[in-house]
């Protein structure tokens, strides 16, 4: 579908937007694969601890994240890792694979501190 922003008199056609974003997500939002959903889940639960770290880290907090919440998360990563693993999902495995060390090497700075 071509889409105008402006109509011939020079005024912002919103309707022809307002379908235009209408049919672009009847067409390419169906696209979004479960593979793509399950890569953004990994990013998420590796992000889930990040703010409590980098804030022990810079002194701004003295409590760590829970080791239950962070055990339950690693698992969870874990089994994830294994699942991309049998797949031979690359992305997933790089990804995965450098959220545990991102988050070993800052638990480390900060428990050996």
């Amino acid at each position: 579908m071509n889409f105008k922003i402006k109509d011939e008199e020079g005024h912002v056609n919103y309707d022809g937007f307002r379908s235009w974003v209408q049919e672009w997500f009847r067409n390419n939002f169906a696209k979004l694969s479960a593979d793509t959903l399950g890569w953004f889940a990994a990013i998420l639960i590796h992000l889930a601890t990040i703010p409590t770290l980098i804030a022990t880290a810079a002194g701004l907090s003295d409590r760590m994240p829970p080791v239950d919440m962070v055990l339950f998360m690693w698992g969870g990563l874990l089994l994830l890792f294994a699942r991309a693993t049998i797949l031979k999902d690359g992305l997933n495995i790089i990804t995965i694979g450098l959220g545990f060390a991102i988050q070993a090497v800052l638990m480390a700075l900060m428990i050996f501190k």
